[in-house]
């Protein structure tokens, strides 16, 4: 079936015994593909027959489908017209692993974060009436998301506005980490209340006790008890907010799901289709482990065991480290926006759960908790992407800084990660914190600095970002001094060129100050480990004696450390050469993080080439007498003098 299906209207040829085949095979297409190359797994196995049944009714691409995060749309691309491409699925020039606009008209949207979807299909469905056209617009969105403060805010306005729109709730109990909170209960309702939990439970002692047949009775009337919850209690949320509810209906049935699809196209006003899914389906180790499965790299498609994962990374270590601070000092919180596991945080959660809160996919919410924490006495601690720091900036100057309260920001998989593009890449916390007050902001450079960054962050009782990358160190550093406010660390003293480097790239500063001694080259390598206070003292001690200062940073240049060194340059007036090694004003798209470094001319050898043609270019300026300063952002891209 998969061979005769390239686009949607190939699709509306097949019969449903057809189109159930088609299922499978996109199944084992999926998992084959991930397996070698790394991906969202389980939310795709997830929305197989929903995918089909979306693309089997709705005339797309006139009929708009706004795709919520945008991580499960690897099956939507297959059926538009890109299954031949998906051997290069996240990949440098290849299919991006959320929707393109740029890289189909079936994508009508760039997503890649959460809770966005029902915001932008309202804007397209209000567009859409004032133009006077008729096409459908849906949002598909998970259970999940509807914990995302934005999302909630779209519901109310659709509903109130009595918008022609669609809005697919994709109920799978699952985000990344298990829901939490209210909205997930929402479904589950009736168990919360104490009077049905009594006659529950006293009801099935009874009839347990009934010969032979107790236990299968028990099982009939749970299965119907089911049914009834989710038939009212939903129904009762979505109805009184202004929409109309259809479901819940069964997320791998087909023809269920196009009969419901069907029904909704008669209709008008908002509607809510409540579609429910299980993460993983179809492949046991995904069913099982659907958090584990959420992202993965590569794996052993038989099994399901990672190839070549690391045994440690910044992650794990910051959340020990966590945990052994935790023992000491009962003030220590620890607060997670639904990635417990992948910010290490699973052991803190098991061994403080009364100082651990998941608060969902709530950025926003969970830094104005932390502060409200921090200015009653506590210590948060808030582990999040970096890329998903950004969503709750506002809380970051109005409930923190401005207080000056001590909450600690841990940037998880800060600077590049590589394959999911640019709503993932980390390459804006410095900047954007770099202009907030009363923010101190540190990068370490190993594991180690990490664990004394993070102890030097909970006795600071100051606002502290506090960025790592993901993954493993690049280099352990036998020299370890103790943690300062606002000092530096000089690695190496040289004095011909200034390497000062911050967080993963001091590694590639001692890196290429090894590769310069070769050329006879002595190069001083400063660690800076503090953004902001930054130790212009030593810094410019090593700056004046230096004819060549090079800045690396796994960040955007703006407002980063070779903007700060700059600045400092040309407040003391140096004659000297100055190249920033960053990433410049755009987003980086997708591709391994040795590909986009290359791509950069941000690798080892790239920086190298770099300083060793300033040095020529220096050289010969000098032997005609002239000098000035010069800043160079990437020797390729711009010069300024």
């Amino acid at each position: 079936m998969l061979e005769r299906v390239n686009y949607p209207e190939d699709l509306r040829q097949l019969s449903l015994e057809e189109k159930k085949q088609l299922a499978k095979e996109l199944r084992e297409k999926i998992i084959d593909t991930v397996s070698n190359t790394g991906g969202h797994l389980a939310s795709n196995l997830g929305v197989v027959e929903l995918t089909i049944a979306l693309h089997s009714v709705f005339h797309t691409p006139i009929d708009k489908i706004v795709w919520d995060v945008g991580h499960q749309t690897y099956i939507h691309k297959m059926l538009t017209g890109r299954k031949n491409q998906l051997n290069t699925l996240r990949q440098m020039d290849g299919l991006a692993g959320f929707p393109k606009v740029s890289e189909s008209i079936y994508d009508c949207f760039n997503t890649g974060h959460s809770s966005t979807s029902i915001s932008i299909a309202l804007g397209m469905a209000r567009a859409r009436h004032i133009k006077g056209e008729t096409r459908k617009v849906l949002a598909v969105i998970g259970d999940g998301a509807l914990t995302g403060g934005m999302a909630l805010e779209a519901l109310n306005d659709v509903g109130s506005s009595n918008t022609d729109m669609i809005v697919i709730l994709n109920d799978n109990e699952m985000s990344i980490s298990p829901n939490v909170g209210g909205i997930s209960l929402l479904l589950s309702k009736l168990r919360t209340k104490g009077l049905y939990t009594k006659v529950n439970i006293k009801g099935k002692r009874t009839i347990n006790k009934i010969p032979v047949v107790g236990e299968e009775v028990v099982k009939i009337i749970q299965k119907a008890k089911r049914g009834i919850k989710q038939l009212v209690i939903p129904k009762m949320y979505f109805e009184d907010i202004g929409f109309r509810y259809l479901g819940p209906v069964d997320g791998h049935n087909l023809e269920e799901l196009e009969n419901i699809f069907e029904c909704a196209k008669e209709q008008s006003g908002p509607i809510l289709i409540h579609v429910l899914t299980k993460k993983g389906k179809g492949y046991k180790p995904a069913e099982d482990s659907p958090d584990v499965f959420h992202s993965t790299s590569k794996f052993d498609k038989l099994t399901g065991e990672k190839i070549g994962k690391a045994k440690f990374d910044y992650s794990k270590i910051f959340g020990e480290k966590l945990v052994q601070l935790a023992k000491s000092n009962a003030n220590i919180i620890a607060i997670t926006a639904a990635m417990k596991d992948g910010t290490g945080l699973m052991k803190f959660a098991k061994e403080f759960p009364q100082r651990f809160f998941d608060v969902g996919i709530a950025e926003q919410h969970a830094v104005g908790l932390a502060a409200g924490l921090a200015q009653a006495g506590m210590i948060p601690v808030v582990p999040m992407y970096s890329s998903f720091i950004q969503r709750a900036f506002d809380q970051l100057v109005h409930d923190v800084a401005i207080l000056n309260l001590p909450v600690i920001i841990c940037s998880d998989r800060s600077g590049i990660v590589g394959n999911d593009g640019e709503t993932h890449q980390g390459l804006l916390d410095m900047a954007f914190t770099n202009i907030i007050p009363n923010f101190t902001i540190m990068a370490p450079k190993d594991f180690y600095e990490l664990e004394a960054m993070l102890e030097f962050a909970v006795n600071l009782k100051k606002p502290v970002l506090l960025r790592y990358p993901r993954g493993g160190e690049e280099r352990e550093f036998k020299q370890q001094e103790k943690i300062c406010l606002g000092k530096s660390e000089i690695l190496q003293k040289g004095n011909d060129i200034c390497l000062i480097g911050i967080g993963k790239y001091v590694a590639k500063a001692y890196r290429i100050a090894q590769k310069l001694k070769e050329n006879d080259i002595e190069a001083t390598v400063i660690n800076a480990r503090f953004l902001k206070p930054l130790d212009e003292e030593t810094i410019l001690q090593f700056m004046k004696q230096s004819s060549i200062v090079v800045t690396l940073e796994d960040a955007s240049i703006k407002c980063g450390l070779g903007s700060e060194i700059e600045q400092l340059a040309w407040v003391y007036k140096l004659n000297c050469e100055i190249l920033k090694m960053g990433y410049p004003d755009e987003f980086v798209k997708h591709g391994s993080c040795t590909q986009i470094e290359q791509k950069y001319n941000l690798d080892d050898e790239s920086i190298l080439r770099q300083i060793m043609t300033i040095k020529q270019e220096l050289e010969s300026v000098k032997s005609r007498g002239k000098g000035c300063l010069r800043i160079i952002e990437k020797a390729n891209l711009s010069k300024k003098r």
